[in-house]
């Protein structure tokens, strides 16, 4: 007796302790969903240990989380009156308030930096002191605002466009955690709903935080819909060849319990669901599919060949169950090799992906003999796709072709095999953060709109170390710094930065009693005025 003789007569004869087993272990799997949780980071393929992760880690220390920026933003033309600008800024006012949130940054709270030359200080005072009621005063602060304030140009409003916008800061601590999807969802957005519904204005949204709940969210509502997309196609194609609907929901509930374990898994496992881990799950089906095939052709044939169905079913295991493992575990080989990398993210992914393809392979195995071992035998009608003309067709039709045109499929092979090396070197590496996002997403189209107004919303901080103390007021250095600034801003995929020197250049401006032709960086002599104001500040 070989081995896979007696695995077969094991599980036919063990079908009711097998069955209980399998239910006690889809029970306890079930039971681990709960602990399943979506990413609330970016999706990371680096190493912990690379450099680029340790700069980056560097850089956190010393400033803080920096994605907790979520920006407001409106072009609609109306903004620029009474009730609709004061609406603007109260809805800045009133996220302000939330606890959730640090501050808000909006037109309202701009405060215009002068010279006080009795107290040789510089002193601040608001945009404008009180509301404003009537649409001639929101065109006087227009005005003011476009034409004496570029240091608040394409930061909260854009010049050009007449767009505005709204920063908010919210708490770093709820960044990385289920709380900020909360925030968004469950707060943020319906006061920015209501506050378009009530004023007929479209207001964007956008910043790392809100991208991250939004792509999440979309990501996990997908999750079902791949997965009832995957299992309606894979079972349509099925039931095409097999004609039986009982064969057709065997297979589909071999494959749902497969889908069971597999997420139970990440739950035990306590991994994220993230963009690799979700594709576990309709990965399962498409390679669970055709194993239940494989064992359900097989037992077909025999039962036509002899008609003893407990017979046919021990062939099943002890002739396909060898294919199939190797079938199963070659695949799970490959996606094991996964595991041996230095990413989390890939690490995980191999881990749940190969486990779950070799349990597939034992619940197709073990199920489907055993739930046609309690059925009657088949039907001649449910094996009537046995003798079906045009399958033989097509296999005779290969049959030839490998037979009689050798010479032809080593020319078209290595045709396509040059082709394929080609588009080797053709492959466009990305590093885009919104690559992989839906484009017909309303959070999307708003990135869209702020790489439009603003250049975009994504952050790129460049931290320059001048190795002295204070090292950063020297002129030369500024002079430097703005030398890159100059550089940065001739590169068309970055918007224009934002950093000291925009502070200093203010500064010139307010020292010149806010004549906007002096937001540039001072001379040398100039320097030591500004910094006489700037200390006694």
């Amino acid at each position: 007796m070989n081995f896979w003789t007696y695995i077969s007569r094991f599980i036919i004869k063990g079908r009711i302790p097998i069955l209980i087993a399998l239910a006690i272990i889809t029970f306890f799997l079930a039971s681990q969903m709960q602990y399943i949780r979506m990413s609330y980071t970016e999706a990371n393929l680096l190493p912990k240990n690379h450099e680029v992760n340790l700069e980056y880690n560097k850089f956190l220390d010393i400033f803080g989380n920096e994605g907790n920026l979520i920006i407001l933003a409106t072009n609609d033309s109306t903004i620029y009156t009474a009730k609709k600008f004061n609406n603007w800024n109260a809805l800045s006012r009133q996220l302000d308030s939330l606890p959730l949130v640090d501050f808000t940054v909006s037109v309202g709270d701009i405060k215009k930096l002068y010279k006080d030359t009795e107290n040789e200080r510089f002193k601040v005072a608001p945009l404008f002191e009180s509301e404003p009621k009537s649409d001639e005063e929101i065109q006087k602060i227009k005005k003011d605002l476009f034409n004496n304030l570029p240091f608040f140009d394409n930061f909260l409003f854009n010049k050009k466009t007449g767009t505005l916008r709204t920063i908010i800061y919210i708490n770093k601590d709820i960044v990385n955690t289920a709380e900020r999807n909360k925030f968004i969802l469950k707060t943020l957005k319906p006061a920015i709903e209501s506050f378009e519904k009530n004023n007929a204005i479209d207001v964007k949204i956008s910043g790392m935080p809100y991208i991250r709940t939004m792509n999440s969210k979309s990501l996990n509502d997908e999750i079902g819909i791949f997965l009832g997309l995957a299992l309606f196609v894979t079972s349509l194609i099925f039931f095409f060849f097999f004609r039986s609907h009982r064969a057709t929901l065997i297979t589909m509930f071999v494959v749902s319990i497969g889908v069971i374990w597999a997420f139970g898994f990440i739950g035990l496992f306590q991994y994220e669901i993230t963009v690799l881990t979700a594709l576990i799950p309709p990965l399962i089906i498409v390679i669970g599919v055709p194993n239940c095939i494989f064992l359900i052709n097989k037992y077909q044939q025999e039962v036509k060949k002899h008609g003893n169905q407990a017979k046919s079913l021990q062939r099943v295991i002890s002739k396909i169950g060898n294919t199939t493992l190797m079938a199963n575990v070659t695949t799970a080989s490959g996606f094991a090799t996964f595991i041996f990398t230095e990413s989390k993210l890939l690490n995980e992914f191999g881990v749940i992906a190969s486990i779950n393809i070799l349990v597939i392979f034992i619940l197709s195995l073990l199920i489907i003999p055993i739930i046609y071992s309690f059925l009657p035998k088949p039907k001649e009608k449910h094996l009537k796709h046995l003798e079906k003309r045009w399958v033989e067709k097509i296999i005779d039709w290969m049959e030839n072709i490998v037979r009689n045109k050798r010479i032809t499929v080593y020319i078209i092979s290595i045709v396509l095999l040059v082709s394929s090396i080609i588009g080797v070197y053709m492959i466009r590496v990305s590093g885009s953060v919104i690559e992989d996002m839906p484009k017909g997403k309303n959070f999307f189209k708003d990135i869209v709109f702020f790489e439009k107004e603003f250049g975009g919303i994504m952050p790129l901080e460049i931290l320059i170390d001048t190795k002295r103390k204070k090292g950063v007021m020297k002129l030369s250095t500024l002079k430097r710094m703005d030398k890159l600034n100059d550089v940065i801003d001739e590169i068309p995929e970055l918007s224009p930065s934002v950093s000291v020197l925009n502070l200093v250049k203010y500064s010139k401006q307010a020292y010149y009693n806010g004549n906007p032709k002096y937001y540039q960086l001072p001379t040398s002599q100039e320097r030591n005025f500004i910094l006489s104001y700037t200390k006694n500040s």
